[in-house]
């Protein structure tokens, strides 16, 4: 997820543990105390060669006297000698002139059968105290960070030669002891200690004696008295022991015990000091206590691996994106749920190669508005490299502005699992409202045939009065024609009570159109009376005069009155002390809102209980489903509206449902169809 951001962290890092060795050991004037200028800058290009890892590094100072200068040479494979030395001068004077203070900061050069990339770096102001030249087999040396090294080391160097030649000069004058070393040793910021060419503890600075809270002799048992963690210890052995065995620079990080007790990290750097002959002569060691550094890196690497273990468990990845120059950086689970290769390159035409081709028009749209600096909340699908099919949804604003350009931070999401369970709850809530209508229409069927029979048996009777109207002698055409027109009348009637029949059991999706809330019920009324009336329901209606149209599915409400018409009626049956009476009401709620009521004065019901009737397959009838309230307030909620119910003061219980009228219906309707 943040591989540049980390790489560029370390470069960041290595650069900083850089300088401060550098100023840290340049910035010792008393350790050069009587000490030739070329051991000092032969401590320089030591530390420099290992730093930037140098194919060679070479200095030339001039003699203060007049006579030759001293050149000095640090190569890869040796430490190389004045063969060395001289070739190496050759081969940079002839490339680069003999005027050192007109060389260039970064040439090409070519020695032996090398071609090398070269950089100096000037001791002093126009290279009055000396110069460095640093090269290396890479074309891309030196690059940035390396030479802001050099500069630094070069003027570092000079500071170091101008105040050891000051600080050596007053030493002989002054015949300086080992006490006064002694002192300004321990005024050095930090922990210092000097150890003899074999590693043996010379001396140490009076911090480092109080951050360990031992003597002089104890920190000389290092290895055997507990100072360096026990597993620690072996690694440390071996890496100090190569590096005063090679006389390299070492650097080690490891745990070593304070005064207190605590175990803290601690980065100990190593560095040859050399004479004249360039033999070993001393060991400057700095120890930096690192552990609050550690532990932030630690508890950093703790965070990413929760965050991508999060991100893993809830398919949720994360991504930094600028569009205009097509770059991106993803976090694993990204990866994982397009199905990518951790290698792959990210690119647009990747991406939009696996969106799936009916959602590419709302993909480019968003991407168009992205590429603007206007933020996405989108939903698309995808068709994986192994034909899978996913649900994404991905959401990003802007976090920053690079040049002009829009950089956007968001997440994406692999909502397949849910999508899939949403079609497939959708698909069994609209069977469980099929099994509804059909398991309540099922009760009416008397009562439907009944509705048939009526205008059938008429059509029968006008149809044999007709006929004998025609055969009488002289023929009845006026009766006869009257006889047909209520044939025709009776025939109507029995079409209308089958269209109803068949629009209530059709399996039909919810089509939104204008409808009288009052006639619609009537019909549900209708259909219902027989069955209402075997039961001896006494039904009484209602019905607003200035109810406004609303906009709804007309089969769905009906079957909504129709369920509560049968509730009100089951709730009664068992009633035998007072009428059953039914009461049926539309009004007008607000301006914007009507209102149907279906009241009984049946058996009645608990707070406690009213509270789960809505419940999926929650019934308080033997033979009921329990799927009937909850399918009714599935509908009313479709059409923007609620449904609920409450006990009477008296008797029974009385349900409602109210939803909007027209002009505001078609709007939520059409809204409700969209989200569900």
């Amino acid at each position: 997820m943040g591989t540049s951001l980390e790489s560029a962290a370390d470069e960041a890092e290595r650069l900083r543990r850089c300088l401060n060795d550098l100023v840290s050991i340049m910035a010792l004037p008393a350790l050069w105390a009587g000490r030739e200028p070329s051991q000092i800058v032969s401590t320089l290009l030591d530390t420099l060669r290992g730093m930037l890892r140098l194919t060679f590094v070479f200095a030339r100072l001039p003699d203060p006297e007049g006579g030759p200068p001293t050149e000095l040479v640090r190569m890869a494979e040796a430490a190389g000698g004045a063969a060395a030395a001289r070739q190496i001068s050759g081969s940079i004077d002839s490339s680069l002139g003999d005027a050192p203070a007109k060389w260039p900061s970064s040439a090409r050069v070519v020695i032996g059968d090398a071609d090398l990339s070269v950089a100096s770096a000037r001791l002093g102001i126009d290279g009055e105290i000396g110069i460095i030249v640093a090269g290396s087999h890479r074309l891309n040396f030196p690059d940035e960070t390396e030479r802001l090294l050099l500069d630094v080391a070069a003027n570092q160097a000079a500071v170091g030669l101008q105040e050891a030649r000051l600080l050596s000069e007053q030493t002989r004058r002054a015949n300086e002891s080992e006490r006064q070393s002694r002192l300004i040793v321990d005024s050095i910021p930090g922990l210092v200690a000097l150890l003899s060419p074999t590693g043996y503890i010379e001396m140490v600075n009076r911090p480092l004696l109080e951050y360990f809270g031992q003597t002089l002799e104890e920190l000389r048992q290092w290895g055997t008295n507990g100072t360096v963690h026990p597993e620690d210890l072996p690694h440390v052995v071996e890496v100090f022991t190569r590096s005063i065995t090679s006389g390299t620079p070492y650097e080690i990080v490891q745990r070593l015990r304070r005064e207190d007790g605590i175990y803290r990290w601690i980065q100990n750097s190593g560095f040859p000091l050399r004479d004249t002959k360039g033999q070993i002569a001393r060991w400057c060691v700095l120890l930096t206590d690192i552990d609050d550094r550690k532990r932030a890196e630690a508890a950093l690497r703790q965070a990413y691996g929760h965050l991508a273990e999060a991100q893993r468990l809830s398919k949720t990845g994360s991504f930094i994106t600028d569009l205009l120059a097509d770059r991106r950086d993803w976090s694993e689970e990204a990866f994982r749920i397009f199905e990518f290769e951790p290698t792959t390159s990210i690119t647009l035409h990747t991406i939009r190669g696996l969106v799936h081709p009916e959602d590419l028009p709302a993909y480019d749209a968003a991407y168009e508005r992205a590429i603007e600096g206007v933020g996405f909340d989108m939903a698309f699908r995808i068709i994986t490299s192994a034909g899978n099919l996913k649900h994404l949804h991905a959401v990003g604003h802007v976090m920053e502005e690079i040049s002009g350009r829009p950089v956007f931070i968001g997440a994406i999401q692999d909502v397949t699992e849910s999508k899939v369970a949403e079609e497939a709850l959708n698909r069994v809530r609209s069977e469980l409202t099929h099994v509804a209508r059909v398991t309540t229409l099922s009760t009416l069927t008397a009562s439907i045939a009944h509705e048939v029979n009526q205008p059938l048996s008429g059509i029968i009777t006008n149809a044999g009065t007709c006929l004998r109207m025609l055969d009488a002698n002289p023929p009845n055409i006026d009766g006869a024609r009257e006889t047909a027109r209520r044939t025709i009348r009776d025939g109507n009637r029995a079409s209308e009570v089958v269209t109803r029949l068949r629009a209530l059991f059709s399996k039909k999706e919810f089509t939104p159109e204008p409808l009288d809330l009052n006639e619609a019920t009537r019909e549900v009324v209708t259909l219902s009376l027989s069955e209402l009336q075997r039961n001896r329901m006494i039904v009484q209606s209602e019905f607003a005069d200035d109810l406004p149209s609303i906009s709804g599915d007309r089969v769905q409400l009906q079957q909504v009155v129709l369920n509560l018409l049968r509730n009100a009626s089951d709730a009664m049956v068992g009633v035998h002390d007072r009428p059953r009476q039914l009461l049926i009401r539309t009004k007008r709620e607000d301006p914007d809102r009507v209102r149907l009521t279906v009241r009984d004065a049946g058996i009645g019901l608990d707070r406690q209980t009213m509270d789960k009737l809505f419940d999926a397959f929650y019934t308080t009838k033997s033979d009921g489903m329990g799927i009937g309230l909850s399918i009714s307030r599935s509908i009313i909620e479709k059409h923007g509206g609620r449904l609920w119910g409450e006990p009477n003061d008296g008797p029974g219980a009385t349900f409602s449902f109210s939803i909007p009228c027209c002009a505001r219906s078609v709007a939520d309707a059409e809204s409700a169809v969209k989200t569900s």
